[in-house]
């Protein structure tokens, strides 16, 4: 194959993910005079930013004027388990009321307290009201906004283009290789510089939030191009997806019903949290004494309500309702606003909950109860990045958002998701913009790009072999069964083996007909990320043998202290195998130790 016949488009640096991270650093980017360009697997801003409905956390300090970003700082360290990557976390909680600020600059219209500030919420883990909303809508809003905002910046947005591999010359990012998904053809981007953008891996999971296009495509293509990956095993099960109707199974149910006054309730009625509250957790994050006391105790009159406690406890102490037979008739439990505001109240805090469930659910959230139940919908490790570039080990790759790990440690506060993607999304252009200052263009290597070509059309050259859609089902089933909420050391090494087993079918994988317009071979390229995706969660997870925040081993109940001590990394060894080393974390400096 000739690739000079091959559609050729040049940038100095090529955003891949056009969501929140990715527009924000397309927009960085930009303004910083480079010649910009953002690839997305979908449309311009079809992504899961609009998921983040409850708001987006910054210590502005509106509603109590005691936060500041020290103590948000205390609860992301906190609800992580310790594991953050301690400086991102601390450019995150200083830099957060900045970005939300230069939102609104840029068109956000927030909720406002009765003095004209931008209004803030109570959200699970954070000590005081910080999340800056719009209703139930938040992450739409921030879409909004920065894609009015990025259109007049210049920035050549292509959509529904797949990226397929990193060009490298000589270990350099020096483009990067994808195709059309309307009429299969390869294109070519020839840049500098490339940004990963591209969120999670929960297609890998049969229940999970994430749409269609979540199938790890960042994290397996920074992986075969020598990029490390961090703490893999650290996957958030949201508390609260729908139960039902099965369609609609998993589909997000914002914790911003929650932090409007929303309650957990099993079959008996009963408010099941206040069993499970982690003492030592109560201890540390209630305000006094007597607040902590009426927490332990059930008091119905705390402040913080108990189903406001951190997403790893509200989902298992869920599952374990459910378990012992006091779960909804769904498989779930009972989330109820209805009793406790009204009608009125709830559609106008929380639109967005009220028209899904009456239009994919029938039940009308004013009147009844909700059932819901954890969803796999989060990714706290991912690609490994410098705090202050989102520089990968990789000349060129950088990383932002979901995609890039750290920043969340082994659990992810709500709301930081958001800020996250503003902080981040920005030092990644910042920094892509500095390597590009110092960086000549790479040579496209011919060889590489065919080799890359060869191996995607493979599936639509075979005679015969199996189905895409099958093999990504039985592999969403091992995940679900074996590397779910709840993990043992015997049922991990057995997904190891069956991941072993789906690599070796994804090799006999058939797409049929030609590539255009072609789901079937859309879905077999896909396989190639999540298969990397769902090995180095596993191989991760089977490592750390510990239970911390978003990661519970069974045979390995409470945390260690020795797993404070490291930090999983999984790179490609040189025989092209996954290869995992427990890296030893550094001290933090006095100023934040």
């Amino acid at each position: 194959m000739d690739i000079n016949e091959i559609q050729t488009i040049d940038h100095d640096v090529l955003v891949v993910g056009a969501g929140g991270a990715g527009i924000r650093a397309a927009i960085e980017c930009a303004q910083l005079g480079l010649n910009t360009g953002m690839i997305s697997k979908s449309l311009l801003g079809k992504a899961h930013t609009v998921m983040a409905e409850g708001g987006v956390a910054a210590a502005m300090g509106n509603v109590d004027k005691r936060d500041n970003w020290k103590i948000h700082f205390r609860d992301t360290m906190r609800g992580g388990k310790f594991l953050n990557q301690w400086r991102m976390a601390e450019l995150h909680a200083k830099q957060a009321p900045d970005r939300v600020r230069e939102l609104e600059e840029w068109g956000a219209v927030f909720d406002r307290t009765p003095e004209g500030l931008i209004n803030q919420r109570n959200f699970g883990g954070h000590r005081y009201p910080r999340l800056a909303h719009v209703g139930d809508r938040t992450g739409l809003e921030i879409i909004r906004t920065l894609q009015d905002f990025c259109i007049h910046k210049g920035i050549a947005t292509h959509m529904e283009c797949t990226g397929l591999d990193l060009l490298l010359d000589d270990g350099k990012v020096a483009g990067m290789l994808g195709y059309w998904r309307e009429t299969g053809r390869f294109v070519i981007f020839r840049t500098k510089a490339v940004i990963f953008a591209t969120g999670g891996g929960g297609r890998a999971w049969q229940i999970t939030s994430n749409s269609w296009e979540y199938t790890g495509d960042g994290l397996g293509m920074a992986y075969r191009a020598g990029a490390e990956l961090i703490d893999m095993e650290f996957t958030q099960f949201h508390p609260t997806g729908m139960m039902w109707p099965p369609s609609v199974k998993g589909t997000l149910v914002t914790e911003g019903v929650r932090g409007e006054g929303g309650l957990l309730l099993n079959n008996k009625g009963e408010r099941f949290m206040f069993k499970y509250i982690p003492e030592k957790f109560a201890a540390e994050t209630a305000d006094t004494v007597e607040e902590a006391t009426k927490w332990l105790k059930g008091d119905k009159n705390a402040r913080r309500p108990p189903e406001l406690l951190t997403r790893d406890v509200v989902a298992r102490a869920i599952k374990k309702e459910v378990e012992e037979g006091r779960g909804s008739p769904h498989g779930g439990v009972f989330l109820d606003i209805a009793s406790q505001r009204p009608a009125d109240y709830i559609k106008k805090k929380l639109p967005s909950m009220y028209h899904q469930f009456i239009e994919l659910a029938e039940v009308d959230i004013t009147k009844e109860a909700m059932e819901v139940g954890p969803t796999l919908h989060y990714f706290m490790g991912g690609i490994r990045v410098n705090a202050d570039t989102q520089a990968t080990n990789v000349p060129g790759l950088f990383a932002c958002g979901e995609c890039g790990g750290g920043m969340h440690g082994a659990n992810r506060l709500g709301g930081n998701s958001l800020s996250d993607l503003l902080v981040f999304g920005k030092l990644a252009g910042e920094g892509a913009a500095d390597y590009i200052k110092k960086s000549s263009q790479g040579k496209i290597d011919a060889p590489q790009a065919t080799a890359i070509i060869r191996q995607a059309t493979a599936f639509l050259n075979r005679e015969e072999g199996l189905n895409p859609f099958v093999v990504q089902e039985d592999l969403q089933k091992v995940m679900q069964q074996l590397v779910g909420i709840m993990r043992l050391g015997t049922e991990l090494q057995k997904a190891l083996s069956e991941i072993e087993r789906i690599k070796k079918d994804i090799e006999k994988v058939k797409a049929h007909a030609s590539p255009q317009f072609n789901p079937g071979w859309n879905a077999a390229i896909d396989l190639n990320n999540l298969i990397v995706t769902a090995e180095a969660v596993t191989m991760a997870a089977l490592t750390r043998e510990e239970s911390r925040g978003g990661h519970s081993r069974i045979d390995f109940q409470g945390e260690r202290e020795e797993g404070l001590t490291y930090n999983n990394i999984i790179k490609k060894n040189p025989n092209g195998k996954m290869q995992l080393r427990k890296e030893l974390r550094s001290a933090p400096p006095p100023r934040i130790g």
